[in-house]
């Protein structure tokens, strides 16, 4: 699926797409809810466009007689098992190309077949029955509704054919042929006409859904990520945490870190806030690139940071938290009032099982550790024993 952005869709809605073609991305998302669309409705009316077109059979049998047994076989041997192929093949492979296709030649099959078989009539009904013919352009336009440059190529074809089939059947002089003529193009423009604004109302709104949708989702995850960051909120925090504890689905055991970056209010005040928020952002995402996207990183306070590692041991998580300090360590950043000369950070341990240790007590060991680890020096991981783990 293609990944289109707010701004992009914001972009597109404020251009005019006066030729009814998207942006790439976003004409891709359009196919795939336009043929959903489709398919969702195929099934009613090729159901609803079957009855109708072979309940004609009483117009067939009233007005051209003559040629009864060729028009029905055309309509029931033809028509019908063509109409029901057409449509399990959208329904078995979906693509807007496809049914495109499929509803231009569906269209003009139940235009020229009946006009086929009164080439071949002496009726003088002949005139009243090829209007039947303008309720196939109607349902072509209204009902199958295929995008409109296959609307524009259907529209010509079952004009070409039905006047084509009318000239041929040699029934009308020449005032009423053009009569016909006149009337069928008058026709085909205005259903064109309506198919173009028609199309271009769909798009705008699939344009306004594309974009309410995308502002929901921005919503949800601004509601959940720290704004500096960009990391997890403590807001996100019981959700993560209800979906590890599952009863269903809930790891044997579940590790938590949580860190500290050392000495951060000497920071602060030596190279100011702006300075300090920078910093903040740069061990986020550096942590974040150390412990990989299968792990949940938050934002716990001010310079805190949590990270929880469902299903990894506390040896484990040990290895991760120094493998973030000595990262927080190489960056380098200046850090004068610190006695390492850089800024370091100080990291706490701890593991549980779920089943046994809810996740206020796991959070409230890896604390304990985190100020073990402070008061041994900074810039050093501290684990906490817990005998069940050990075990």
């Amino acid at each position: 699926m293609s990944i289109v952005t707010l701004e992009q869709v914001e972009a597109q809605i404020a251009q005019r797409f006066a030729l009814l073609r998207f942006k790439p991305e976003i004409e891709v998302l359009f196919r795939q809810d336009y043929v959903a669309e489709r398919n969702r409705l195929i099934g009613t009316w090729a159901v609803i466009g079957l009855l109708i077109y072979d309940l004609i059979y009483f117009g067939d049998r009233a007005m051209i007689p003559d040629v009864l047994t060729e028009v029905t076989a055309l309509r029931l041997l033809v028509f019908t098992p063509a109409v029901i192929a057409c449509a399990f093949a959208v329904r078995r492979w979906p693509s807007s190309r496809l049914y495109d296709g499929l509803s231009v030649f569906v269209a003009v099959l139940g235009v020229s077949l009946p006009m086929a078989a009164a080439v071949g009539s002496q009726s003088s009904y002949l005139l009243i029955y090829q209007n039947y013919n303008s309720a196939a352009f109607l349902f072509f336009v209204i009902a199958l509704r295929p995008l409109f440059p296959a609307m524009l190529g259907g529209l010509a074809l079952m004009c070409l054919l039905h006047l084509s089939a009318a000239y041929l059947t040699g029934a009308f002089d020449d005032i009423t042929f053009g009569g016909i003529v006149t009337f069928y193009l008058m026709l085909s423009i205005f259903l064109a006409a309506a198919a173009y604004f028609l199309e271009r109302t769909d798009r705008r709104n699939f344009l306004n859904q594309l974009r309410a949708g995308l502002l929901y989702r921005r919503l949800e995850v601004n509601a959940e990520r720290d704004e500096l960051t960009g990391l997890l909120n403590r807001r996100s925090l019981a959700r993560v945490g209800r979906e590890i504890w599952n009863v269903e689905l809930e790891p044997p055991v579940v590790s938590a870190i949580l860190l500290d970056i050392d000495h951060f209010k000497r920071f602060n005040d030596l190279y100011g806030h702006i300075d300090g928020d920078a910093c903040i952002r740069t061990v986020s995402q550096h942590i974040c690139a150390t412990v990989g996207k299968t792990n949940s990183v938050f934002r716990f306070g001010g310079e805190e940071m949590l990270i929880l590692l469902p299903g990894q041991s506390s040896l484990q998580a040990l290895a991760m938290a120094e493998k973030i300090r000595r990262a927080v360590e190489e960056l380098a950043i200046p850090h004068g009032k610190s006695d390492h000369g850089v800024v370091t950070a100080s990291l706490g341990v701890a593991s549980a099982m779920p089943a046994q240790v809810a996740l206020e007590k796991l959070l409230q060991r890896a604390d304990e550790a985190l100020y073990e680890a402070k008061h041994r020096g900074r810039n050093t991981v501290v684990i906490a024993e817990e005998p069940q783990i050990a075990a």
